[in-house]
């Protein structure tokens, strides 16, 4: 489904991904690895096109100059030079870090905000599955995101990107600052969306709630891929035991 070859990607003269390769097969749930800076967020940035609009941004105001090199390819079809919005129209939808949600609308809002450009019919089925996944949120559907709380926040931000309707779900570091109860309840919710026919590949510092759920995973440092394997070879290595898993 996805095929990142030789991805690399410079802001100015710092390397930030360095000849790396990634593949991620349809009905697949495939994890990358890594430590802070280690790229995970360039790669998804770039895979989601995020990094086309920085681009963008920079060279309008003469800032920091980004270089993409390589190939990213989605079901057979170069997608490196398209817009977040073409990537989501093809069924790519990126799931960020840190919450991305308009805080001042409640729940519900959100939700319907992220299907603006969907039949109506088709947004409240997927809100329906979101509730289904995140029972919490329906209890929550009319409180204002602001004043959820991180865990229910990062929900929230996974049924947003979910009810934009991706063939392949990117999640950036979606256990980042959770508890490890809610991390366990995330990691179950993942399982699910994959069974729901949706492709994931999501990036983590502490691969521990993951590693029952993926098929595959690899592990990158400094922009490079160092290892990469099934979830038993990972949870079998020593080093990625060390780093990555706790153990």
């Amino acid at each position: 489904m996805l095929e990142v070859s030789n991805l690399m990607v410079f802001f100015e003269n710092a390397l930030a991904l360095n000849d790396l390769s990634v593949e991620v097969n349809e009905g697949e749930i495939v994890a990358v690895l890594g430590s802070n800076s280690a790229g995970k967020t360039t790669l998804m940035n770039t895979i989601s096109g995020l990094i086309v609009d920085m681009k963008r941004k920079e060279d309008r105001r003469g800032g920091v100059r980004i270089t993409v090199m390589g190939s990213l390819k989605f079901k057979g079809e170069e997608i490196v030079h398209l817009k977040p919005s073409e990537r989501v129209k093809r069924g790519i939808v990126l799931s960020q870090e840190r919450h991305p949600i308009f805080r001042d609308s409640d729940v519900a809002e959100n939700l319907k905000i992220a299907g603006y450009l969907k039949p109506r019919k088709e947004v409240k089925e997927r809100i329906s599955l979101v509730y289904e996944l995140f029972p919490v949120l329906r209890h929550l559907r009319k409180r204002r995101a602001g004043l959820l709380s991180g865990g229910e926040q990062q929900m929230l931000a996974i049924g947003i990107a979910l009810v934009a309707d991706p063939q392949l779900l990117l999640m950036d570091e979606p256990l980042l600052g959770l508890s490890p109860l809610l991390q366990a309840d995330l990691a179950k919710a993942i399982k699910q969306i994959r069974d729901q026919g949706i492709t994931v590949l999501v990036t983590e510092q502490f691969a521990r709630p993951l590693i029952p759920i993926i098929d595959r995973g690899y592990v990158v440092e400094n922009g490079m891929l160092v290892f990469s394997g099934t979830r038993s070879e990972l949870a079998e290595n020593p080093e990625v035991k060390a780093a990555y898993l706790g153990m």
